[in-house]
């Protein structure tokens, strides 16, 4: 049996994406960012000094967090305040992680990039749109932090993209929405630099195990869908030339 995709994309096939930059007023960097069903608001501010474990060594940092608003799924999810969850915790980490392979952090200097994914609606890839747009969203920072020369030289030094996979029928499928989130009997989120180097990959089989061939199958199909987000995020960044470090 062929698994048949809800919405007739092709195994190997992106659902539409896109990157309204400037999405809001007062962060340097902003980015609505939307991977079908899936919308997040992907936020970069700016904070002189940088932890404490990090102090007086010439070193910027970037961090990042993440919500989803109570309406983003389809049963209402009570407010993360006062204790966020283990897979809160662990999204906003993997953000953090994942983008910070993409600055030089001492050309950043002792400042505090914080990168702010809100979920407005989910359908699966949260995580994965969160890290894409918050990439677009601190490209976007970075120029603007050049242009009112808080910074000389541009600390960006790779470009970053994240994708989900999974086994669907045995076989690999790209960017799975939820009903396909659901259903694979393999899923795996996959984080990966401007030449298709591996950041992070998170992937278990839900049931069962799989093998090696299927794993390289899996791994094949994410870097199509890493090559095509890459380009799409830089034509969402009009002076990409001028500030990525290559």
């Amino acid at each position: 049996m062929v698994w048949q995709r809800p919405d007739n994309r092709q195994p190997y096939e992106l659902r539409s994406i896109s990157f309204e930059k400037g999405f809001t007023r007062f962060a340097p960097g902003s980015v609505f960012a939307k991977c079908g069903e899936t919308k997040v608001i992907c936020t970069v501010s700016v904070n002189e000094g940088v932890p404490k474990f990090l102090a007086d060594t010439g070193k910027g940092w970037l961090t990042a967090e993440y919500r989803m608003l109570p309406s983003a799924t389809v049963q209402r999810q009570a407010r993360e305040f006062l204790k966020l969850s283990g897979r809160t915790q662990e999204i906003q980490r993997l953000i953090g992680r994942s983008l910070r392979a993409a600055i030089d952090l001492e050309a950043l200097g002792e400042r505090t990039l914080i990168v702010d994914a809100d979920v407005l609606q989910a359908d699966a890839g949260t995580r994965t749109t969160a890290i894409t747009g918050g990439f677009v969203a601190l490209a976007h920072t970075i120029s603007h932090l050049l242009e009112q020369g808080i910074l000389e030289k541009s600390p960006l030094i790779g470009q970053i993209a994240a994708i989900s996979v999974g086994l669907l029928e045995g076989e690999p499928f790209l960017d799975l929405n939820y009903q396909e989130d659901l259903a694979a009997s393999v899923d795996f989120n996959v984080v990966m630099n401007q030449d298709l180097g591996i950041i992070e990959i998170q992937g278990t089989a839900e049931e069962g195990c799989f093998s090696r061939r299927q794993l390289d199958g899996l791994l094949d199909v994410a870097e199509k869908g890493i090559q095509q987000l890459l380009s799409a995020q830089q034509d969402a960044i009009p002076d990409w030339d001028n500030i990525y470090q290559v």
